[in-house]
């Protein structure tokens, strides 16, 4: 196992510029980590076996873009969800993350979760 690349139809909003409350955005959290993983569940074993360290490229398909904090701000949940499944900590040196954004159609929101085994 080198890379995997998995699509998962998650929709991350700028969490900096909504409002509402606590309840709507735990829920939302949970949803987005249980999409995760679910997402990684195949490859759940051999992430944790695996010593070495990880880059991990998290992209945004979504109509508009975001700027660059707001981006790493809406994937906060993603990105916890990700490092469990590899084992480590999302602040752990065995573990980088590296962002980006494409656009989709109009309405078509998800998120592309790429992980490479260094």
């Amino acid at each position: 196992m080198k890379r995997i690349e998995v699509v998962l139809p998650i929709k991350v909003v700028s969490e900096a510029n909504v409002r509402e409350c606590w309840q709507a955005k735990l829920r939302r959290k949970k949803s987005q980590r249980g999409i995760v993983k679910i997402g990684l569940y195949n490859w759940h074993r051999s992430l944790r076996e695996h010593k070495g360290a990880f880059v991990v490229t998290l992209t945004r398909i979504g109509v508009r873009t975001l700027d660059g904090d707001n981006l790493q701000r809406s994937m906060k949940a993603v990105r916890d969800q990700v490092a469990e499944a590899c084992g480590v900590d999302d602040g752990a040196e065995r573990i980088q993350f590296e962002y980006g954004q494409e656009r989709g159609k109009l309405k078509e929101y998800a998120i592309r979760i790429g992980v490479e085994c260094v």
